[in-house]
């Protein structure tokens, strides 16, 4: 598989323009943090209705974005008590639309609601947890760790899978991925990962550089099923990208869907282990 020029230049085009943005708001933290990312959020549910509309179907944006930003800030103000209320008010206000849509004559009424509720667990719910990371001690190093590693995998994937690429990771979901290119981004993650957390330790002597083999070694091996998972929602409905917005990636969900498993993965395994 050779590197397509054109598209590469874009894409780090796009990727000098928007890391600074995202490193200044990682570092400020707090409510401009959570802004940032629960905006990210919701243009993300938007590409995801935006998806599901093309194939007939009607998901609630509303819903989508109410619960985004219900639960993205709650993970900044509330404890667990309270995000749990959240989560149950959201599903049972989703339900009534959905009812009452079904009675006004909608035909897929069921559906719409398991796709909405699918959303905000998926982008909402998910998502946040990129909030939680923040706010944990040291939540920003740990943050300017895990996100990082998932653009090593990318980066690593990549290169590797356009040069020595022959073997299909999958044959439906995404034939363009190659095992050659999984195996170079786990690579790529774990190497580049433990140097990364060896330059952070100049700044922060809380963050270990073994804790960092292991952080890029589980981004490395899960994460890429996030962009698999991304990609058998487009494939179901013959979609290349979930928008245009961002040039030689896509969509936002197109770019975020490895960090929604990576700061899932990335805040328990801090929290519990490291």
């Amino acid at each position: 598989m050779a590197i397509n020029r054109n598209k590469l230049i874009k894409r780090i085009a796009v990727v000098i323009f928007l890391v600074p943005i995202f490193i200044f708001f990682v570092d400020v933290g707090g409510l401009p943090f959570v802004f940032f990312w629960s905006a990210v959020l919701v243009v993300a549910s938007w590409e995801y209705w935006r998806l599901f509309k093309t194939g007939n179907y009607s998901p609630s944006l509303g819903i989508l974005v109410l619960g985004i930003l219900s639960i993205s800030i709650g993970r900044y103000l509330l404890d667990t008590v309270y995000l749990d209320l959240i989560l149950s008010s959201i599903i049972l206000i989703c339900m009534i639309q959905f009812i009452i849509a079904y009675e006004n004559g909608s035909k897929t009424s069921a559906v719409d609601f398991a796709i909405t509720i699918g959303g905000v667990f998926y982008i909402g719910w998910i998502g946040a947890y990129l909030i939680s990371l923040r706010m944990i001690e040291n939540g920003k190093w740990w943050l300017l760790l895990v996100i990082p590693a998932v653009w090593f995998t990318d980066v690593g994937g990549y290169f590797i899978g356009s040069w020595l690429g022959k073997r299909r990771l999958t044959k439906k979901v995404s034939p363009n991925k190659t095992v050659e290119g999984y195996i170079g981004g786990i690579i790529f993650s774990l190497i580049l990962t433990y140097l990364l957390c060896l330059l952070w330790n100049m700044g922060n002597a809380y963050i270990n550089p073994n804790n960092a083999l292991v952080l890029g070694m589980v981004i490395g091996v899960f994460t890429p099923l996030g962009d698999l998972g991304e990609s058998m929602l487009k494939r179901q409905f013959n979609i290349k990208d979930t928008s245009n917005l961002l040039p030689g990636h896509g969509g936002i969900l197109d770019r975020i869907d490895t960090w929604l498993w990576a700061g899932v993965l990335g805040y328990f395994l801090i929290l519990l282990f490291f």
